[in-house]
């Protein structure tokens, strides 16, 4: 990557690298952030996906993914380092005058995008036992930057942060008063999503969006928000990303005292035990065959545990959805986002049928095409389906605290 930019430049006269590291991908895009507003799409973005797999690929903007040859020792390092060497030969004479860095966890202390210096690291380190799968990558990328680049500001931008407005009867859990204080409570994830749905929706369906709404993030992790004036009062995951829904690989809600059983009976150990709950539990665990309905769907009229790992998500996401609605008061607009819930016409087929008691009314025509709108006429509530977007909102963010 080129220089920060000499003294009398600013932030709005470059682009911005957005980074979203996972455990074995790294999503990236490139932002103009001379242009104003910020556009919504990104100029050249793309993925490292499989890095710890046996066939890592790499993606990018007018490219299909093909094979990319990692050093096996250290890949994860070898994948941005391609990623860097992509960029390069992007820039054109431009400078990346940002790196926002999607951050999972900021703890009890980060509501809002920070620019990142030693303690600030410090910190998100200690939240690595919260989000294993995403923490400790995302820390990776920025230290290996921050020693190659040092000029350039990163910015971490939390996904816990949107969920900041939830009300302490929300947050608390019942455990000692002494856990509160310490900061075991509830913060929810997935909130660069929730930010750009609750601006997103605003748009394309005005006073109903800030009404009583709830949008299904649903991916390889998975979530419910519910909103109200654009603002989260309630969301299924909690204090880990484990929480809450029935995931691809993730457990979701699990009554505590099963980790006890699996501990005490079975003789699991903690490490043991977490991996069971991150990466071998889900429609994973509960089918034998994927964490994908996409491969699932196929096969389940001739496989009951198939049968019984859809099931259950679709179960847990209409029970998650009722709750939520509670808390609401009732629902007027129920969003669908994520890789599954933009594109699995089934699965919100079945979600939204089993939602009679909301008065939801599916237009099957509309819901086979993936249309913005998938709900009949006649419908008590709307019922949506929108892409969502967590790289523009992290550069936005970014671009937004460096300019003060």
């Amino acid at each position: 990557m080129t220089p920060f930019p000499e003294p009398g430049s600013t932030v709005r006269e470059g682009l911005v690298l957005v980074l979203n590291c996972g455990s074995s991908s790294i999503k990236f895009a490139l932002f103009d952030a001379a242009a104003s507003p910020l556009p919504r799409q990104a100029e050249w973005n793309g993925k490292v996906d499989g890095i710890t797999g046996a066939q890592p690929t790499f993606g990018e903007t007018g490219v299909d993914p093909g094979p990319l040859v990692l050093d096996p020792q250290a890949p994860y390092r070898a994948a941005l380092a391609h990623i860097r060497e992509r960029v390069r030969a992007r820039l054109a004479g431009r400078r990346i005058v940002a790196v926002a860095h999607r951050v999972v966890h900021g703890g009890s202390r980060y509501f809002a995008p920070v620019r990142i210096d030693d303690a600030v690291l410090a910190d998100l380190r200690s939240y690595i036992p919260l989000a294993p799968l995403h923490q400790p990558f995302a820390l990776e990328a920025i230290t290996e930057l921050h020693a190659s680049v040092p000029a350039i500001p990163q910015v971490a931008c939390f996904d816990t942060a949107f969920h900041h407005t939830m009300p302490d009867v929300e947050r608390m859990l019942a455990l000692p008063y002494d856990a509160w204080e310490q900061g075991v409570r509830r913060y929810g994830f997935h909130g660069l999503s929730y930010e750009y749905m609750a601006h997103a929706l605003a748009e394309r369906h005005g006073e109903r969006a800030r009404g009583r709404t709830i949008v299904a993030h649903l991916g390889s992790g998975a979530s419910l928000c519910a909103m109200q004036s654009l603002r989260s009062v309630a969301t299924t995951m909690g204090f880990s990303s484990l929480d809450g829904l029935m995931m691809g690989t993730r457990c979701g809600a699990l009554d505590p005292g099963v980790v006890l059983h699996l501990m005490q009976v079975q003789g699991l150990t903690l490490e043991q035990v977490g991996e069971l709950l991150y990466h071998r539990s889900g429609l994973l665990g509960v089918s034998g065959v994927s964490s994908d309905p996409r491969a699932l769907l196929p096969l389940e009229a001739g496989d009951e545990r198939v049968r019984a790992a859809l099931a259950l998500y679709v179960r847990r996401i209409v029970r998650e959805i009722g709750a939520l609605a509670a808390v609401l008061g009732g629902l007027d607009l129920l969003a669908f986002t994520a890789g599954i819930g933009e594109h699995n016409a089934e699965i919100r087929r079945r979600v939204c049928a089993d939602l009679g008691f909301l008065d939801a009314r599916l237009d099957e025509e509309a819901n086979a095409r993936h249309e913005a709108v998938i709900s009949r006429a006649d419908s008590g509530l709307v019922i949506a389906v929108e892409r969502t977007n967590e790289e523009w909102v992290a550069a936005r963010d970014a671009l937004d605290l460096l300019a003060r």
